[in-house]
């Protein structure tokens, strides 16, 4: 049996409505975590669905209590072929966010597969129950055309709260270093470039999230009779964003922005548009850091954004001097800025622009680190090599994920490369109604990660040796 039946075992995967089956009954389980209320069906999604489908394949399953309280446990499992082949460690999560099923289009239920032309409706299909699915799915292809056995030795991480900030996870990792140790992570999470462009990124952006606030006093004052005496909240405030960042959305604070662009980063992004998808946004060409284009901003620089902001009482403005003033703010940002000063920057900056009434607070959020594979490691040839062979195609290299997510975890605290090779697409509406994954997606990933595995038992011994000089 060859490479090539390995893909084509893939595609009829998907051909004969056995991957719709699978991923139906795992949509059908309403893992929502960011209520705190459904740890059992976090749980179940485990236990009842996703062991039971990796034991078949020869992994040790061992299901772990989450170290944060209140929050899902996590599945680690591990096939050991043996002790000098390499080993990958594949991630994914089972949780979603709310299904908010009364905001979906008429004939749409976030917990039921409803399938209209390329489009598969359903929470957690595109993000990212669908996602691992495809992999664990492309695992058991190889392994049946290849006489039961993989040619590597693989482990999984499936977690059940990343859409709550991954809360446990950073301490799990820790505490279970030996049990997580790989050699590379090949995992899929985000989307796409594009729906039509198989796509690699090496890590992703960092994120924090901090407030403004102005409380100068208890009440609102009348306009008319102490306008011009007393000091307004949200002009305070307003002030203070602008001397951050300025009506072009430029950095203004040179503490908050990476020293530079590498080389082998702007060379990446070269081969990179974005805003192609029919439903893509119309980018806005003089936004953001001058001299860098739109896709090196986005996957390359950092950027500082209001998030919200309120004064006062928008929704029934009154003639009324606001006493009090908030705003949230988000800087993305990639590897080269130091987190810890970000604070601190941005209160100097404050002080010395005379705005000592304008506080700075960390936001009530996890902080995501960037991090950022180099890319002419040879797991990224060898990866955009074999997704070449495989679809023919010329694939997309992401130095990061424009996004954040808990690469982190692999790549600082586990010490391993980092490949993610994404299943979905710009457009898939996750975290939002009307979430869905493309058939023609899914297909093809099928087929890439057929190809990317079997190609793993041929080549990873090899690799390893690449890296090591």
């Amino acid at each position: 049996m060859t490479r090539l039946d390995a893909i084509a075992r893939a595609a009829a995967y998907y051909d004969n409505g056995t991957f719709k089956e699978v991923l139906s009954r795992r949509v059908a389980i309403p893992t929502e975590s960011q209520g705190g209320d459904k740890l059992d069906a976090l749980r179940t999604y485990l236990t009842d669905d996703i062991v039971p489908a990796v034991e078949k394949l020869g992994f040790r399953c061992r299901i772990v209590e989450n170290p944060a309280p209140g929050y899902g446990p996590f599945l680690i499992a591990e096939r050991h072929e043996g002790d000098k082949l390499p080993t990958v460690l594949t991630y994914g999560h089972g949780d979603v966010v709310f299904g908010h099923a009364s905001s979906w289009r008429a004939g749409l239920d976030p917990w039921t597969i409803t399938v209209e032309g390329d489009r598969w409706y359903g929470r957690g299909t595109a993000d990212n129950k669908g996602q691992h699915s495809i992999n664990i799915a492309a695992l058991e292809q190889v392994m049946a055309t290849r006489g039961g056995k993989l040619g590597f030795n693989c482990k999984l991480l499936i977690e059940m709260g990343e859409e709550a900030g991954s809360p446990g996870l950073r301490t799990l990792a820790a505490a279970e270093r030996d049990a997580l140790a790989a050699d590379v992570l090949i995992g899929s999470d985000g989307p796409r470039l594009s729906a039509q462009r198989p796509t690699i990124f090496l890590g992703s952006r960092g994120a924090m999230n901090f407030e403004l606030s102005v409380d100068l006093r208890e009440g609102g004052h009348h306009s008319g009779n102490w306008g011009g005496g007393l000091a307004n909240a949200g002009t305070l405030l307003a002030n203070a964003i602008a001397t951050l960042v300025d009506s072009k959305g430029r950095i203004l604070v040179n503490a908050l922005k990476p020293a530079s662009l590498p080389h082998a980063v702007r060379d990446a992004l070269a081969d990179v548009k974005i805003g192609q998808e029919p439903n893509d946004p119309k980018i806005d060409p003089d936004w953001g850091e001058p001299g860098l284009t739109t896709e090196e901003r986005i996957f390359g620089w950092n950027t500082l954004e209001v998030l919200a902001f309120k004064t006062g009482t928008p929704e029934a403005p009154v003639n009324a001097i606001p006493p009090s003033a908030k705003a949230t703010m988000q800087l993305r940002f990639v590897v080269g800025t130091d987190v810890d000063a970000i604070l601190p920057a941005v209160r100097a900056h404050l002080d010395a622009h005379g705005l000592q009434r304008v506080a700075v607070r960390p936001a009530r959020m996890e902080t995501f680190t960037a991090t950022r594979l180099d890319p002419a490691d040879p797991w990224v040839t060898w990866a955009l090599a074999s997704m070449a062979k495989t679809t023919n195609k010329k694939p997309a290299l992401l130095p990061n994920l424009g996004g954040s997510l808990p690469n982190d975890v692999f790549a600082d605290i586990l010490g391993m490369p980092t490949v993610w090779v994404p299943h979905s697409y710009p457009s898939c509406s996750q975290h939002a109604p009307d979430e869905h994954l493309l058939g023609s997606v899914a297909r093809e990933a099928l087929q890439i990660m057929a190809g990317l595995f079997y190609d793993l038992g041929e080549d990873g011994g090899r690799i390893l040796t690449e890296r090591r000089k």
